[in-house]
């Protein structure tokens, strides 16, 4: 069986666990972080990693079979 490419977007985005899981970053950092924007509150809950939900955690794998 040939060797599967990594989906080199996936691959700067997701990190897999020592356990499997998969770490991502939280969504909506890159704009309009003034208090006009965002408040202080809602900007360092985003800072914090999340995981994948678990509907989405085997099409991810497929994307990064390597890492």
């Amino acid at each position: 069986m040939p060797k599967l490419k990594t989906h080199t977007g996936a691959k700067k985005r997701f990190k897999v666990t020592k356990n499997g899981k998969i770490k991502r970053a939280h969504a909506y950092k890159s704009h309009l972080l003034n208090n006009a924007g965002k408040t202080t509150k809602r900007k360092r809950g985003l800072r914090k990693a999340a995981y994948t939900d678990k509907t989405n955690v085997h099409a991810i794998k497929l994307l990064i079979p390597y890492k």
